[in-house]
């Protein structure tokens, strides 16, 4: 305890000797990135407030990116994506009463394999489950949107339009510059800074239609955690959160798949199961044409790896939100709607 007096004694009287003509913003920049000694996380106010100050324009785009860079460089902390959540939730009015039941951020934007986690929300909204997807436009023929229009679906152009598809269609895609304009010029900047931004993190937690379950992929082990406390500080009533298939919500049927758990207050963790046989889908090297995911909802392709990834998929979903108290019933009943699809409903 006497050495965090001293360091926040010695940090106010930097911040009083050296503060005199200085930008708002650049606070926060020298509470992340004065050196090993002083500088600390951004507690979750005060993410908020920096956020806050971005979205609004108050902010150089030069101290966004070098902030940016610090937390990228760094990791950012549960605390601070949750401050940047706050902050971004402020732009938009959620129904009164959930709509949806699962949320589902889409926000890889890079899709460097086909997205057939899509198929896994189409078959849970057909079984009943209110799925609200969000995310980016993306590059690339394999970008969420693309492969949406692919198989027929538009995006909704506001809330009020998406809370009416749930309703009517018990699946909706908005994307999110329908709801919260700023953050694009937040993603807009990883061509400029080659990485990706903190925007990529916490734009995963957005849930802009409120609904109490959460799927949420991430691209790297490490960030399940932060993801997690991330949720309870948000108080996020439950979530599964795993290293998806680039960076989205979507099962690699060939390995076991550690899946962190949020149910209230209480973190867990369950390692679900291969598959698959071990034999090895060529998921990055098969073309990225959007009809191939459509051809496999028809019934029009077979392949092994791809119909394992929407089963296990749908089948983490299925326990979240109560649908199977086991893993072994939620693939049982993810492996029976997909038998069961209606394989002419999507595509033509």
């Amino acid at each position: 305890m006497p050495d965090d007096n001293k360091r926040n004694d010695e940090e106010t009287a930097e911040e009083g000797a050296d503060s005199g003509g200085l930008h708002p913003f650049a606070r926060y920049l020298r509470l992340v990135g004065r050196g090993p000694t002083l500088s600390r996380p951004l507690t979750m106010a005060e993410a908020e407030e920096a956020m806050t100050a971005i979205l609004a324009g108050s902010a150089e785009p030069m101290q966004i990116g070098a902030l940016f860079l610090l937390l990228r460089y760094r990791k950012e902390t549960p605390e601070e994506l949750a401050g940047f959540v706050r902050a971004a939730q402020r732009w938009w009015k959620p129904p009164g009463e959930p709509v949806a039941e699962i949320d589902w951020p889409s926000y890889a934007d890079r899709h460097k394999q086909l997205p057939y986690f899509l198929l896994s929300a189409l078959l849970l909204a057909e079984a009943g489950i209110k799925i609200a997807m969000h995310g980016l436009a993306g590059v690339g023929e394999a970008a969420t949107p693309r492969v949406l229009k692919a198989l027929g679906i538009e995006p909704a152009g506001s809330i009020e339009e998406a809370t009416r598809r749930l309703q009517r269609e018990r699946f909706a895609y908005l994307p999110v510059e329908r709801f919260c304009p700023p953050l694009l010029r937040l993603f807009a900047m990883r061509p400029v800074l080659g990485l990706r931004t903190p925007a990529n993190s916490f734009c995963r937690e957005l849930n802009p239609l409120g609904a109490p379950a959460q799927l949420q992929g991430v691209f790297h082990p490490t960030y399940i955690a932060t993801h997690q406390e991330a949720a309870r500080f948000l108080k996020q009533p439950k979530a599964a959160i795993f290293k998806g298939g680039g960076g989205e919500a979507q099962i690699n049927p060939e390995k076991a798949c550690r899946v962190g758990l949020v149910e209230g207050e209480t973190l867990n963790e369950e390692t679900w199961p291969a598959l698959t046989g071990g034999q090895r889908h060529p998921w990055r090297e098969e073309p990225l044409d959007p009809a191939a995911v459509v051809a496999l909802w028809r019934g029009e392709r077979e392949a092994e790896g791809p119909v394992a990834a929407v089963i296990g998929t749908a089948a983490v979903a299925l326990k979240l939100t109560g649908r199977a108290p086991t893993q072994d019933a939620a693939l049982d009943q993810a492996r029976a709607l997909w038998r069961e699809r209606a394989k002419g409903k999507f595509g033509r």
